[in-house]
């Protein structure tokens, strides 16, 4: 399964917008962008250029490689309604970002991982795939084998440090350790700081 290895921070400090947690505090201390002539590379820029950076700090945030990324953008341009709200519920509504949104993980990297390791089932089943779409109804819980581990049994500390604030298509449970699907994530529900009209802007170039 392809993903994105390169580090986090360097990725926040290209994009000038903060990728995870972490970030926050290096890009305050470096906030350029990385390597030799990066102040230089900063400087001006076209409207291509911005539409471009823009689905890239989107891609980068939600953890996906181009192909994926440009995949789902085709879906979100078929599917009915405003093609940027779409492609942010798409991206919304993937497995690791609704680990991650309910708190059991601190970043969609960890969340990624915790689900491509096998750690929870949907609807009762074993899952291993971060990208697959859940639908209203759908529940995402922790494996019995996997809540016997240390990282699950201090699931609510984990929670509490992650800090998700409630949303309206999703309902946690730290102790049963389960995730209700109870709806479709809303425009405003999505990360802040995304202008989705750059991104279809871009595609539809």
């Amino acid at each position: 399964m392809a993903r994105d290895k390169s580090p986090i921070v360097k990725q926040s400090r290209r994009e000038s917008f903060a990728l995870a947690p972490k970030a926050h505090k290096i890009m305050a201390k470096k906030p350029g962008i990385p390597g030799e002539h990066g102040d230089m590379r900063q400087r001006g820029g076209s409207l291509y250029l911005t539409q471009m950076r823009e689905k890239q700090k989107v891609r980068r945030m939600y953890g996906l490689m181009e192909k994926q990324f440009a995949k789902l953008m085709r879906e979100a341009v078929k599917a009915e309604g405003l093609t940027g709200e779409k492609l942010l519920e798409f991206l919304e509504r993937r497995a690791d970002n609704a680990v991650f949104r309910a708190g059991f993980a601190t970043t969609r990297r960890q969340a990624r991982q915790l689900v491509s390791h096998g750690h929870f089932t949907l609807n009762g089943k074993r899952i291993d795939i971060p990208s697959i779409r859940l639908n209203p109804g759908d529940v995402l819980e922790v494996r019995p084998k996997s809540a016997k581990t240390e990282y699950f049994k201090n699931l609510p500390n984990v929670v509490s440090a992650a800090g998700a604030v409630p949303l309206s298509w999703l309902k946690a449970d730290a102790k049963k350790m389960k995730i209700e699907i109870t709806g479709v994530p809303k425009r405003e529900e999505a990360e802040a700081g995304i202008n989705e009209q750059l991104i279809v802007e871009y595609y539809s170039r």
